[in-house]
């Protein structure tokens, strides 16, 4: 499982979590809120019902007669009234009123009237001169013929002499909680999505850095010269930082025992040879004889000589972790300038040199992607037989500007493919016997890494070798 997807999961799983928490509480809070708020208008009726009943009250108790046609008017009044989700045609208010005893002297549903509420929460309370309120359910278990009652005291002459309390039915608040937690849920889900896209940013703002920086420590695996990435942050930097840091501590360590151990290599066979030419020339020998052992000698001492200059070019070129002065460079201009360097020596051969040159175009250092081109093409030379031809095509595909130089030699062993852009790996050349430095391919390999490319060597069908050099386009 990738970090990004990780990070995601934990940041999603935590906003679940604490939303489920969330949500669950405000909607458990929903229907509280609205009863309360229910409850507190019942307690401004009952008071104004019951000021309205001291106007009319005597010794026996209140006089009941002005409330019994006043709710006998509103319930024969049609209306309409739409409160949000709540479309209201008809009052449901409930109100009754007692006497000193409990007794109910009127009753808004006509269901009570004359029995005794003494009993009642509402009314009991309100007869000691406590707040007086209850909760009932029409059907026991059944939320949906809950009732909330207040009541508030009648008083005259100092006393209490009765009762009113108002009363309201929850079913309608019932519809108005069950749109408010639905729209609850929309929110808590649209904001979930949106959440979940800010996570995806996040994630990807987080992890984008952090996956420039793996490829960029592949790419040092790898041996190619990038540079180290751009990262947001100080954290981020500091540890871009450390990792090139670290590249620069190994690199220093593994290029000078790497470039130790190769100067050894490569300079050990010409040493020895010119050793045992010199041992040779103690002895008497003809001058015949002399004259090439002295041969010999200059000849290895070149070779020496080629051999650390190739060296000291490879260890410049792989010290460079960019490109130094790029200019815009037309590929076909450049393919004529190698082909320029090395005509000569073709002609010394009797080896057709060829040029097929397309639109190509791309930035890089001119000096370094033309001593790529002539290694490939002296290559190609070195290999190709007297009347045969080697051929330098240019074009662009795939992002890329490709050079390819193709000829018709002997190809390439099937065992040597894998091995020839080694340091000094080299193959016999036909003509001499000899073998080269075995750094010109490594060479250019190490340029086209340089400049974010690539080079490979094949072999071609019907004969011969093909030799590739890309490196990234531009318009």
């Amino acid at each position: 499982m990738s970090l990004r997807l990780r990070l995601l999961l934990v940041l999603l799983a935590i906003y679940c979590a604490g939303g489920y928490f969330i949500a669950r509480w405000t909607l458990d809070q929903v229907r509280p809120r609205y009863l309360e708020s229910m409850e507190e208008s019942l307690v401004d009726t009952s008071v104004l019902l019951a000021a309205r009943l001291e106007e009319n009250v005597t010794a026996a108790g209140p006089d009941v007669s002005g409330l019994q046609s006043a709710f006998a008017a509103a319930q024969r009044r049609e209306f309409a009234a739409r409160i949000f989700s709540l479309r209201k045609t008809a009052i449901d208010l409930r109100v009754y009123v007692t006497d000193a005893e409990g007794k109910v002297l009127f009753d808004s549903t006509g269901r009570n009237q004359g029995r005794d509420f003494s009993h009642w929460n509402d009314v009991v309370r309100t007869l000691r001169g406590e707040y007086g309120a209850r909760s009932t359910r029409d059907v026991p278990g059944d939320d949906e013929t809950q009732v909330i009652y207040v009541a508030a005291p009648v008083r005259h002459a100092g006393r209490i002499c009765g009762v009113v309390t108002a009363g309201k039915p929850t079913h309608g608040i019932n519809a108005l909680v069950a749109a408010a937690k639905r729209r609850i849920l929309i929110g808590a889900a649209g904001g979930g999505i949106g959440l979940l896209l800010v996570l995806l940013l996040v994630a990807s703002w987080v992890i984008a850095p952090l996956e420039r920086l793996t490829a960029y420590a592949r790419a040092v695996r790898d041996g190619q010269a990038v540079a180290a990435p751009a990262l947001p942050g100080r954290t981020l930097r500091e540890l871009g930082t450390a990792f090139e840091e670290m590249r620069d501590a190994l690199e220093g360590r593994q290029h000078a025992q790497r470039y130790t151990q190769a100067m050894a290599h490569g300079v050990k066979a010409p040493l020895a040879a010119i050793r045992a030419a010199a041992e040779l020339m103690d002895e008497d020998m003809p001058a015949a004889e002399r004259a090439r052992f002295l041969a010999n000698i200059r000849g290895e001492a070149v070779r020496i000589h080629q051999i650390v200059d190739r060296l000291l070019e490879l260890s410049s070129l792989e010290g460079r972790k960019a490109l130094a002065r790029t200019e815009r460079i037309n590929g076909a201009e450049l393919a004529r300038e190698a082909v320029a360097a090395v005509q000569t020596a073709y002609v010394a051969r009797r080896v057709r040199l060829a040029m097929e040159a397309g639109d190509a175009a791309l930035n890089g250092e001119r000096v370094l992607l033309r001593e790529a081109l002539v290694n490939l093409l002296q290559n190609a030379l070195d290999f190709s037989p007297a009347e045969s031809e080697v051929t330098l095509t240019v074009k662009t595909g795939a992002d890329r500007a490709v050079f390819t130089i193709a000829d018709r030699g002997s190809g390439v062993p099937d065992y040597a493919l894998p091995h020839v852009f080694e340091r000094f790996y080299s193959l016999p050349r036909p003509e001499s016997g000899h073998k080269s430095t075995g750094l010109g391919l490594a060479l250019v390999q190490e340029i086209a890494h340089l400049h974010g490319g690539g080079a490979a060597l094949a072999n071609r069908e019907g004969g011969g070798a093909q030799a590739t050099l890309w490196v990234p386009a531009t318009d």
